[in-house]
């Protein structure tokens, strides 16, 4: 697997006023540090050369210009609404190229305000690039993934021209970048700057990768070990001596001094042959629940294997305290003695080992009443923490699982955005500021607009200007913890954000769909 099913890269192209353009791809030129500490790695097939040299910068010494992916990845109007796919050399281009000219031009018809631009985009493709010999079902998997966002902002465009402000905003960061190359004498790439800037380049990034999920080993590292062939990749046997269930991929990429990018091919390998789950990393806000697969039978096989690995417990009454959500900081005993930690550790572990247990992540959606009815709901004096499980927003340090994960305001950060909640909004209350606020709230319907500016806290400059920012989120599709990584934020941030804000949201739990797919095979 590794190698030939892992995309190269997720590129976005368009066409349309400005002609052909490449408006953004991912991964895009990597940093100094970042090139010297992989030198080992393999060469993008990019590439002009294989002299050893692996430096992967599209925009230097690539066999593919952005002008030459712009001018081959627009296809014209007659190719869209149908997979693109496209073989040059060792690289295979896959895509769903879609018409937006009617959705556009559907949009300004409706809507007479004078705010409105008469469209500039014809149609936008975004392509995974592939090895030429990847398999036909990954193939098929990243076409698939390819239409659903191109839905997604076909929606979006006919809702609120998503697309075209964003696509807007990446050219006027390209003309801005391309004014500095040119005074500065040297050529720069522009989508280092884009990718803080623009909502839409990093929702592309997440697609191509999801660092903050850790990689769960089926079984002990010497098994492991020990069915390696003899010949195995060396990174393999680090990945395997470096994973724990509290690290992310991030930080195993770290620890295991190997590139990301690697460590996802190595991870899909072991996921692939059966050794490995993608999890959400252990920490003490984790909130867990009996699998509705589980064999909960007092004599079953894994009930004695639970038995001879922990002695002084028995799996049904372990169960039986998942029998409803909760979270692991609720197993903390202050009178307990020091070592039941590390057990409560392994014994999760274990049972997310054997799909006995699931993860439940908090939902928020966006829910304004009808005007007529636009009542303070029943549990508006209801304190937020309490809707999401009983659990305090300050909630204290609880286990020490090893990793900085476990702490309750930890930041999960994400490479190449720090610091990029600050950049979309600018501070205080400027103009500027409130200038663009109101254009994120204003792909609400009036209705929405004023029940959440009738709500107190959005009297405040700076929580209108979060709550505007995370709105996106709002829709029941990204959980508390994905949001914490995409945005940088404190999980104590989001809570009393949304507890600030809690008669216009709603908080559903529930499985995440991207790990829920490792729950249905059993080993």
């Amino acid at each position: 697997m590794g190698e030939n099913t892992s995309p190269i890269s997720v590129i976005l192209v368009s066409s349309g006023s400005r002609g052909n353009k490449l408006l953004f791809r991912y991964p895009f030129q990597r940093s100094p540090e970042a090139h010297s500490s992989q030198t080992s790695n393999p060469r993008s097939c990019y590439a002009l050369n294989h002299t050893g040299d692996n430096t992967e910068d599209p925009d230097e010494d690539s066999k593919f210009s952005d002008v030459i992916l712009g001018t081959i990845l627009a296809t014209k109007s007659d190719m869209c609404g149908k997979k693109f796919e496209l073989k040059i050399d060792n690289v295979r281009f896959v895509g769903h190229p879609t018409l937006l000219q009617h959705a556009m031009c559907q949009v300004s018809k409706t809507d007479p305000s004078p705010k409105r631009e008469m469209p500039t985009m014809i149609l936008f493709n975004v392509v995974f690039a592939l090895r030429a010999n990847a398999d036909p079902s990954v193939i098929n998997c990243l076409h698939n993934l390819s239409r659903r966002i191109a839905i997604v902002l076909q929606h979006e465009e006919r809702r609120c021209q998503y697309l075209t402000r964003e696509a807007k905003l990446i050219l006027a960061i390209q003309d801005e970048v391309s004014a500095m190359s040119e005074t500065d004498g040297g050529p720069q790439s522009p989508f280092h700057h884009i990718l803080p800037k623009c909502k839409l380049a990093r929702d592309l990034k997440e697609a191509y990768d999801r660092p903050y999920h850790a990689l769960l080993l089926l079984k002990d590292e010497k098994s492991l070990l020990n069915e390696l062939p003899l010949d195995c990749s060396p990174a393999l046997v680090r990945i395997i001596k470096s994973a724990t269930a509290v690290k992310n991929l991030q930080q195993l990429a770290q620890d295991a001094d190997l590139a990301l990018l690697q460590v996802f091919q190595l991870s899909a390998h072991l996921v692939y042959w059966g050794k490995a789950i993608i999890i959400y990393p252990l920490c003490e806000n984790n909130v867990y629940m009996l699998s509705p697969n589980a064999n909960v039978g007092l004599y079953s096989p894994l009930a004695e294997q639970f038995s001879r690995q922990f002695p002084s417990y028995d799996l049904p009454s372990v169960l039986a305290k998942f029998s409803l959500p909760v979270s692991l900081s609720e197993f903390k005993n202050p009178l307990s003695p020091p070592g039941q930690e590390p057990h409560l550790i392994q014994m999760v572990i274990w049972m997310l080992q054997h799909r006995l247990l699931i993860q439940i992540h908090t939902y928020v959606c966006l829910l304004v009443p009808p005007k007529e009815d636009a009542t303070l709901s029943k549990d508006e004096d209801t304190p937020f923490a309490a809707r999401v499980g009983g659990r305090s927003l300050s909630t204290p340090n609880a286990l020490s699982f090893g990793s900085p994960t476990s702490s309750d305001d930890m930041t999960l950060t994400s490479p190449s955005m720090d610091n990029s909640s600050a950049e979309l909004l600018p501070g205080g209350d400027s103009p500027v500021n409130k200038r663009a606020t109101e254009n994120l709230l204003a792909s609400l319907s009036q209705n929405e607009r004023e029940a959440i500016l009738n709500v107190p806290a959005a009297q405040n400059q700076e929580d209108l200007k979060m709550f505007a920012r995370l709105l996106h989120y709002f829709r029941g599709r990204h959980h508390l913890e994905e949001i914490m990584y995409n945005e940088n934020m404190r999980r104590s941030q989001l809570l009393m954000l949304f507890d600030k804000f809690r008669s216009v949201l709603v908080v559903t739990n529930h499985e995440d769909p991207v790990i829920s797919v490792f729950q249905s095979v059993f080993p």
